[in-house]
């Protein structure tokens, strides 16, 4: 079987760099610069075929893109009263969870295609959190992190507002 060299040809923001060894699946797999800057390993088969075209920037930026364009969402975007108290502090964080979530937890969620856990918080237009792991426990504990330092920023911006 002949082995397709793929290096220096562009797959969407990817330019391939080298070729990075062997999937479990047989695939051959090529290091990859994204136009961002990241460096990603890439299955050959998504590549060719577009199915991974970016590091996860462009999915980042398409959902960015979605969000902040819905009147919905742009409307609501800022509105600190829309969000839960939590010890005294507001929290960027839905009161009811979803019914496609599986995982029990909000902002944390399991991606399929690439097998692991995703903790996510979008606050003001923009993403605090964007983050996948491997065990769904360092997920969760990210996404914590992520909510009581935005309580904590928020703690102390409420304070300035009040004093000045």
């Amino acid at each position: 079987m002949r082995l397709l060299d793929l290096s220096g040809q562009q797959f969407g923001r990817l330019t391939v760099i080298r070729r990075d060894g062997t999937a479990k699946n047989g695939n051959a797999t090529w290091l990859c610069k994204c136009s961002c800057g990241n460096l990603v390993t890439v299955d050959s088969y998504r590549l060719r075929h577009g199915i991974t075209v970016s590091c996860g920037c462009y999915r980042r930026d398409i959902s960015k893109a979605r969000l902040t364009k819905d009147p919905r969402t742009r409307k609501q975007i800022g509105n600190a009263t829309n969000l839960p108290l939590v010890n005294g502090s507001n929290v960027a964080a839905l009161t009811k969870i979803s019914s496609r979530n599986i995982s029990g937890v909000i902002g944390v969620s399991f991606d399929k295609r690439s097998g692991k856990w995703a903790a996510r918080l979008f606050y003001h237009g923009r993403y605090i959190l964007n983050q996948t792991f491997t065990e769904f426990y360092d997920a969760v504990a990210a996404r914590k992190e992520a909510e009581q330092k935005l309580a904590k920023q928020n703690e102390l911006n409420l304070k300035a507002s009040a004093e000045g």
